[in-house]
């Protein structure tokens, strides 16, 4: 297992955090308080502990075949209906979305190999990543696939912790299935804008691990 780059800041901030609060505590707090200075000390290493599993990168054997489209992150199949699309497609599309908690794994992957068509970050609030508005209305990193003759629009979307949305494409690279294609930090959810046709793959509150789970497939 890794450490994603995402997390070198934040994990090098935290473990600083920490060992002075430990020091503090073991200078302040034990004298007087034996136990609540270890209760804290072991809460205060369970956080930092939490914290690097948070940018963990597990060793997986990524799922492969053009006609697949793989999941794009690690949690929790939340929606499975038609909607009017309402960024780039002018059309009806099938939305998927995945709710990710803040103890999944928070890489995003390209869901399908091809050519990334249109990359656009867009401001917003944060509202809990479950609610119906968040797709329209939080912050949100929106990238088109297009993979052979069909077009595909994944949504990385902010929540109410996750207020950082990294995505490393632009418009015309050639992309890999299961390759990174950005993180978002601390918990939210990613959409997906498919074909009608296309043939789903999973069902609602289904489990799903990123570059692994087949959604569906074109």
């Amino acid at each position: 297992m890794k450490i994603h780059k995402e997390g070198y800041q934040t994990i090098i901030i935290s473990t600083v955090i920490v060992a002075v609060i430990i020091v503090l505590t073991m200078l302040l707090i034990m004298p007087a308080y034996p136990l609540v200075g270890w209760i804290l000390v072991m809460g205060i290493i369970g956080l930092l502990i939490f914290i690097l599993s948070f940018f963990r990168i597990p060793a997986r054997t990524h799922s492969e075949g053009d006609e697949l489209i793989v999941a794009p992150c690690d949690g929790t199949v939340v929606v499975m209906e038609e909607v009017e699309a309402d960024e780039y497609f002018k059309d009806r599309r099938l939305q998927l979305s995945i709710f990710m908690s803040p103890l999944n794994v928070h890489v995003n992957r390209n869901p399908v190999s091809g050519e990334v068509q249109y990359s656009q970050y867009h401001k917003g609030k944060y509202l809990v990543a479950w609610h119906p508005k968040s797709s329209t209305e939080n912050e949100r990193h929106s990238v088109v696939y297009k993979s052979g003759n069909k077009e595909l629009l994944v949504k990385q979307i902010a929540g109410a912790l996750a207020k950082r949305i990294v995505n490393y494409l632009k418009p015309g690279d050639k992309v890999q299935l299961g390759a990174e294609m950005g993180f978002i930090k601390f918990g939210s959810r990613v959409d997906l804008l498919l074909p009608l046709d296309t043939k789903m793959e999973v069902k609602l509150n289904q489990k799903v691990k990123g570059g692994v789970t087949v959604l569906a497939k074109w």
